[in-house]
């Protein structure tokens, strides 16, 4: 039995896999090094076999000087796109951090290597928790359709226009900072709300001494209300999921 072999389309596999690699290494959910390598590889090549053919596979092949240019576009393109999904994804990090900050559990602040978060009690929490809502719901799934898209805006070897990039980036900030506070707010709102009735309180009977109770008060408080807000983030895993998606189709317009 005779097996043909076509380099063209071995060159333009391996060039899908790196776009494919650079965005899987930059975007969540498998980003977090609580994946091995191993995985991350296995899904990189079983995506790359699935959009070679959404592109256009070169004649003959491409030559060192072309592909080494071809190469390095693909990795611009992946890392560009991932870098989007990571930002919008990042709200979640971010309000877990307001909510530490708020609530004094700022203070014991450690680095997570598997997340690669570096924060406090909740913001290690909703980062994991949206990890494991991403794949839980299969959300990561539209986010791999999404990337799929760029394939056909932007052929190989293409660099993305700059300006589109520019502008989901900035979109991408903004949307993070009003995500996050967003998700944080009820429970910052709860939080004021204490420190506004110790203050009332420590007017009306100075002798009490009320702002000592503060720390232990805004501990109860933030355990009391912070399952209300973890019960919401599902809701908003999947809104930040729909964002990403339009993030990476607007930088690719």
């Amino acid at each position: 039995m005779d097996v043909s072999f076509d380099p063209a389309w071995l060159q333009a596999y391996l060039l899908v896999l790196l776009r494919i690699t650079l965005f899987i290494a930059i975007a969540p959910p498998f980003s977090n090094n609580a994946f091995p390598w191993r995985i991350k590889a296995l899904v990189a090549a079983g995506l790359a076999l699935a959009f070679t053919g959404r592109v256009d596979v070169p004649d003959g092949g491409l030559g060192a000087g072309a592909l080494i240019a071809t190469a390095t576009a693909e990795a611009a393109t992946g890392a560009v796109l991932g870098v989007l999904v990571m930002v919008a994804f990042a709200a979640v990090a971010s309000a877990g951090s307001l909510i530490d900050l708020a609530s004094g559990f700022q203070m014991a602040t450690a680095y997570d290597p598997g997340s690669m978060v570096n924060g406090a009690q909740f913001t290690r929490l909703f980062q994991n928790g949206a990890i494991a809502l991403l794949l839980a719901s299969g959300a990561h799934i539209p986010l791999f359709l999404g990337f799929g898209t760029s394939f056909e805006a932007v052929a190989l070897g293409q660099f993305p226009e700059m300006s589109s990039p520019a502008a989901a980036a900035a979109a991408a900030f903004t949307g993070m900072f009003a995500a996050a506070a967003q998700i944080a707010a009820p429970l910052i709102a709860v939080l004021f709300l204490a420190d506004l009735g110790l203050g009332l309180l420590t007017r009306v009977a100075p002798t009490l001494n009320a702002f000592s109770l503060g720390f232990p008060l805004k501990i109860l408080v933030t355990l009391a209300f912070g399952g209300m807000v973890f019960a919401a983030l599902p809701m908003a895993v999947g809104q930040l999921t729909d964002s990403a998606v339009e993030l990476m189709r607007e930088a690719l317009r």
